[in-house]
């Protein structure tokens, strides 16, 4: 690879390598921490060397032999007194090192998916395995995982810090657990794919307001999962639910970078072909039953691809897709889009008792995205200034920089 093309995809790979990396490194080590931070190590280095001395031949390889080292050096400072025994455990055959594939064969070998099932492990408590999770192979921030709990940076940090703990004393082994144990883990995994799917789809913090690297990397681990469970109808719904929701993603802001939300976005930039894709995964979803949370958000999705336009929307079904997901999740955003698909069907200021219902809920009291739809409501309804009041409210609130500004814009325009 050429200094040019690392320029336009170094990041991209390094991103995608960095939990394959992970897991090869905690397979060969068994020290979750310790290995994380030899890894970041790696990715540093090579992000200073790659753009001068080009993309070496095997970069999964080159990164797992660079934070091999920086596991010797650690290992050696920090227990000499055990140095003839992780001397030989750190001594790895050279084929592992030289020809190790970069990139995903059969899903049983892939490190990254390993590592996905791995921090799932039932010694945790399934916030604090997602958590994990989300920043050992989803390589979100602690602040973009807090965002998503709706906690405190600080805390979320101390959850992160214990479930590492909790592995590492676990004596888990590095390895594709057993059918009956994805099973029981499977819940949990699909959370941490969602999860990061929607960071990457709609940024909670920062300048941008998409990051297409993390929903890339989202798409790429579930159909890794669905390739290992082709059969389970909420693996299906979630790849399908990603597809067609990440279609949209080139008419979802302007040239400038700024948001444009669904009901104005040019459908003709839309992305035909993975609608497609999704809409067979959807349909073959639905046919299987059970209708699980992913499941029902991916027919909502597909209805939403398939209207022509906004106008054309079926906000009736979406509505009954909608209550159907409420039985299902006690999840606060769903209620809140629950209270929008209500006014578009009965009217904004029945949408409006719904939302005060909602509000009531501690989990989501404030948060911005209560003030954006009380907003879209009340501009429904004809009250103007109390509109831009809430699009100035939810402005406050909110950490990412593309949504700040549309809100401040949306709440110029109705005053």
């Amino acid at each position: 690879m050429t200094e040019t093309a690392l320029d336009r995809s170094g990041e991209n790979l390094l991103r995608e390598l960095a939990p394959q990396v992970l897991g090869a490194v905690i397979r060969r080590f068994r020290d979750f921490s310790a290995a994380e931070d030899a890894v970041q190590e790696a990715l540093l280095a090579a992000s200073q060397q790659w753009p001068r001395e080009g993309v070496p031949d095997n970069p999964r390889g080159w990164l797992i032999q660079v934070a091999a080292r920086r596991m010797t050096d650690h290992l050696r400072a920090e227990l000499a007194r055990r140095r003839r025994e992780y001397l030989v455990v750190m001594e790895a055959p050279p084929h592992e090192q030289a020809a190790a594939p970069d990139r995903i064969g059969d899903p049983h070998d892939d490190d990254a998916l390993v590592l996905l099932f791995m921090c799932c492990h039932p010694s945790l408590t399934p916030s604090s395995a997602i958590a994990l999770t989300l920043r050992a192979a989803g390589g979100l921030t602690t602040a973009e995982i807090a965002n998503a709990f709706l906690v405190p940076e600080a805390t979320m940090a101390q959850r992160i810090s214990r479930a590492k703990q909790k592995i590492k004393t676990s004596g888990v082994g590095f390895q594709m657990p057993t059918a009956a144990e994805r099973t029981e883990r499977l819940s949990s995994v699909l959370h941490v794919l969602y999860l990061i799917f929607s960071e990457g789809y709609a940024s909670s913090i920062g300048p941008s307001l998409q990051r297409r690297d993390l929903a890339s990397d989202a798409i790429r681990l579930t159909r890794a999962v669905h390739a290992l469970l082709p059969d389970e109808p909420e693996v299906t719904g979630l790849l399908a639910l990603m597809l067609l929701t990440d279609a949209r993603r080139a008419a979802r802001t302007g040239p400038e970078g700024e948001l444009i939300p669904l009901a104005e976005q040019d459908r003709q930039l839309w992305d035909r072909r993975q609608i497609a894709e999704g809409f067979v995964l959807a349909t073959r979803a639905l046919r299987a039953g059970l209708n699980g949370e992913y499941q029902l958000q991916a027919a909502i999705a597909a209805l939403h691809d398939e209207a022509e336009d906004a106008e054309e929307t079926d906000w009736t079904q979406i509505l009954g897709l909608y209550e159907l997901l409420m039985r299902r999740s006690d999840n606060p955003v769903v209620a809140l889009n629950h209270a929008v698909a209500f006014a578009m069907v009965h009217g904004a200021d029945q949408g409006l008792r719904r939302l005060d219902e909602v509000a009531r809920d501690e989990r989501i009291a404030g948060h911005y995205r209560v003030h954006a739809v009380r907003a879209h409501l009340l501009e429904m309804a004809g009250d103007d200034e109390g509109a831009a009041q809430e699009y100035l409210a939810a402005a406050a609130k909110s950490a990412s920089l593309p949504e700040q500004e549309y809100l401040r814009l949306k709440a110029a325009r109705t005053r």
